[in-house]
């Protein structure tokens, strides 16, 4: 199939911008996670128009195309499960207009986020989503999975800069959705039915982001704890005292423990949790939540309380927290990241929750996350190649999920379904909430070629 598949394509579009050559094919076979499947052939799309033309060729061969921007994806939503086209976006990287006047960005889906953020800083403005890859991943991807990060606490996630979409739809018709305005309600929402869609519905071919002043003062703080759950309960008490902190993340035991010994900086071994904390705004404000935040933490029984005072020692405080995935990386040969989320009030009780799981299920299993916006990243350390491991592994993952949703969560947060969230929507959503999503998938993609196989399948 590939080689004539290769060679119509080539017939379509640059002879160039189509690889089908085994080397090529498995360099998109894969993204952040262990999914691998190969597509039949890659397309390295320079424009919405050879987009287009992708598009229209698949729709009337009923091939299926893949999107793909940096594929540091981790829930399979980029791998190619059913073969066919994997669409690349990478190389369309261009900043087309950074509009001073109405505070907003127009970009191609290849930007790389942390370039895109570093752009408009330059001109005095900040763009707030900032997932752990984002020196890495792109704006269309982003964009595609409604991703987070953590600043989300105060400033939200992708969905809520997104103002404007270029789409091709599965047909090769290109249409413009939203605008430049901040106020729109001209017919249907469509800019966010396409947000955390995982390239199920269309293609996204530019992105029009609000932008919002750069705050004038910044402070971040590091709170250490003997015990998780003092850690846990001073998330809800700081998160209920009227503050809205930038960010506020968690660092179990396995994570400290893991860090130091990837990275050797003198972290207490025998600390149950870290807090880092940030506040941002005007000076007063900001000197005025930190006082409140500290006092807030000494109620809760806190070991320590470290204010930067400056940029570089900041930077030295988010070292830890920056180190966290690689570093548990190397304990052991798997490391299964899971993403769910749950109400801020519920983040005591989640903890509690995994912990008990580790130990029923006789697994590491590290926790951090934004707690902040009640976003946890359990990470379950094991070994792929042991099967019976393996059985335990996916009996918490399934407790995990169960978990979150009986204390009012869902199964992710900012990672989005793709393939490895599948066999367990049916927790999270009523068979007619999925069946009208179905519903719309069928209204927008009715040949079934744009990623295929992905969030509904096992449902």
């Amino acid at each position: 199939m590939k080689h004539s598949l290769a060679a119509d394509l080539r017939r379509v579009i640059s002879a160039g911008q189509v690889l089908d050559a085994i080397e090529d094919r498995t360099l998109y076979a894969y993204d952040g996670t262990s999914a691998k499947a190969l597509p039949d052939v890659v397309v390295i799309a320079p424009s919405r128009e050879a987009v287009a033309a992708v598009l229209r060729f698949a729709s009337t061969h009923e091939v299926p195309v893949v999107p793909r921007g940096a594929g540091t994806g981790l829930s399979g939503g980029s791998v190619p499960a059913q073969g066919g086209i994997a669409l690349v976006l990478a190389s369309m990287r261009r900043i087309r207009e950074i509009d001073s006047g109405s505070m907003l960005v127009v970009c191609e889906p290849g930007v790389i986020t942390g370039e895109l953020q570093k752009s408009v800083e330059e001109a005095g403005f900040l763009y707030p989503p900032d997932p752990a890859s984002l020196n890495y991943c792109t704006i269309g991807g982003n964009v595609a999975e409604n991703a987070g990060g953590p600043r989300a606490v105060k400033y939200g996630v992708t969905k809520d800069y997104v103002l404007g979409l270029e789409v091709v739809r599965a047909t090769g018709e290109i249409v413009r959705l939203g605008g430049k305005q901040v106020k729109n309600v001209t017919g249907y929402n469509l800019v966010q039915l396409f947000v955390g869609s995982e390239g199920t519905l269309g293609v996204i071919t530019e992105v029009i982001l609000r932008l919002l002043p750069q705050p004038p003062a910044k402070k971040t703080m590091l709170a250490i704890f003997d015990r998780l759950e003092d850690a846990a309960d001073a998330v809800a008490a700081v998160m209920a005292g009227g503050i809205t902190p930038t960010t506020l993340e968690i660092m179990d035991k396995t994570c400290i423990n893991c860090v130091e010994d990837y990275l050797q900086l003198g972290l207490p071994r025998d600390a149950e949790a870290f807090l880092i904390i940030e506040v941002d705004g005007m000076p007063q404000a900001v000197e005025a939540e930190a006082r409140l935040i500290t006092s807030i933490c000494q109620g809760k029984r806190v070991r320590s309380f470290q204010t930067a005072q400056d940029q570089k020692e900041a930077d030295t405080l988010w070292t830890a927290r920056r180190a966290v995935s690689p570093a548990i990386s190397q304990v052991k040969r798997s490391k299964i990241g899971e993403d769910i989320s749950v109400p801020r009030s519920a983040i005591p009780a989640m903890v509690r929750e995994i912990q008990k799981i580790s130990q029923e299920q006789a697994l590491p299993i590290a926790i951090f996350g934004h707690a902040g916006d009640g976003n946890l990243h359990p990470n379950i350390l094991a070994d792929r190649r042991d099967p019976v491991e393996m059985e335990r592994v996916e009996r918490a993952i399934a407790a995990i999920f169960e978990a979150s949703v009986r204390l009012g969560g869902t199964l992710s947060g900012e990672h989005g379904i793709g393939l490895s969230k599948q066999p367990f929507l049916r927790l999270a959503l009523s068979p007619e909430t999925i069946t009208l999503m179905q519903d719309v998938k069928q209204a927008m993609d009715p040949k079934g070629i744009l990623n295929p196989g992905k969030i509904f399948g096992g449902a």
